[in-house]
C-alpha cells in the first residue's frame, strides 16, 4: 500500500490515519512539480494528492481514501461506534471539513490572484471571516470532547490539518479554547508526529 502525499497538504490526514491503523505502508513524498509529471498524472489526472495505490488499484479523493482506510482496518475503530448513526456523525464532520472548510482556504492559496490585488485582498479577508465561523462551529462541537465525535475518527486528522493551515495564513482562532485543546492533544499523538516527521514538518 502506497500513499502519495505532499508535505502539509490535506493528504497529511490520510498519512496520519495510516499511522493509526498500524498497517505497513509506503509514504511517497511528491512535490508540486512532481504532481505535474506524466507518471503521476497517470495515477491522478487532476495532479493532486492524496493518491492511494493498493496493488494495481488506485484511489483518489481525500474523503474516499479516509473512508476506505476506516473500512479496511476496522480494528483501528476510526468510523464511529459501530452504529449507522455513529458512522453518519463521523461522515457529517468529515464532510464539514472536506466540503466547507477546505475549499474556503482557496483564496489564501492563490485561486483569486488573477482578479487583481484589491479583489484578491478582499477575497482573502472574506475567506478568513468565513473560516472563523467554521472554526467556531468546530470549537462548539469539541466542547467536553477530545475528538470531534467523542472518539477518535477519520475526521479528526483532517481538522488538525486545516487548523495548521489557519494558523499559517492568519485566520483568527483567538478564544477558541476547545479547538486549541484539541490541537494540542492531537499534536502530541505519536502517529501524528510520525506522519509529520516523515513529511519533514517536524
Amino acid at each position: 500500500m502506497k500513499l502519495y502525499t505532499s508535505p502539509g497538504a490535506c493528504s497529511l490526514a490520510d498519512h496520519i490515519v495510516l499511522q493509526w491503523t498500524g498497517a505497513p505502508f509506503e509514504a511517497q513524498i511528491v512535490s508540486r512539480a512532481d504532481r505535474k509529471q506524466p507518471e503521476f498524472l497517470k495515477l491522478n489526472p487532476a495532479g493532486a494528492v492524496p493518491v492511494l495505490q493498493v496493488g494495481d488499484w488506485v484511489l483518489t479523493q481525500n474523503a474516499a481514501i479516509l473512508n476506505y482506510l476506516a473500512d479496511k482496518f476496522p480494528a483501528a475503530k476510526l468510523a464511529g461506534d459501530g452504529t449507522p448513526e455513529g458512522r453518519a456523525e463521523v461522515n457529517r464532520w468529515l464532510s464539514f471539513v472536506n466540503a466547507d472548510m477546505h475549499p474556503a482556504f482557496h483564496p489564501m492559496f492563490g485561486s483569486t490572484a488573477a482578479l487583481g490585488e484589491d479583489a484578491d485582498a478582499k477575497a482573502k479577508e472574506l475567506a478568513k471571516q468565513k473560516l472563523r465561523g467554521y472554526f467556531e462551529r468546530a470549537d462548539a462541537q469539541l466542547a467536553g470532547k477530545d475528538w470531534l465525535t467523542g472518539s477518535r475518527s477519520i475526521a479528526d486528522p483532517y481538522l488538525f490539518v486545516v487548523t495548521q493551515w489557519a494558523k499559517k495564513v492568519g485566520v483568527d482562532l483567538s478564544g477558541l479554547d476547545n479547538l486549541a485543546r484539541f490541537d494540542a492533544h492531537i499534536a502530541a499523538d505519536a502517529g501524528v508526529q510520525a506522519a509529520q516527521k516523515a513529511e519533514g514538518l517536524l
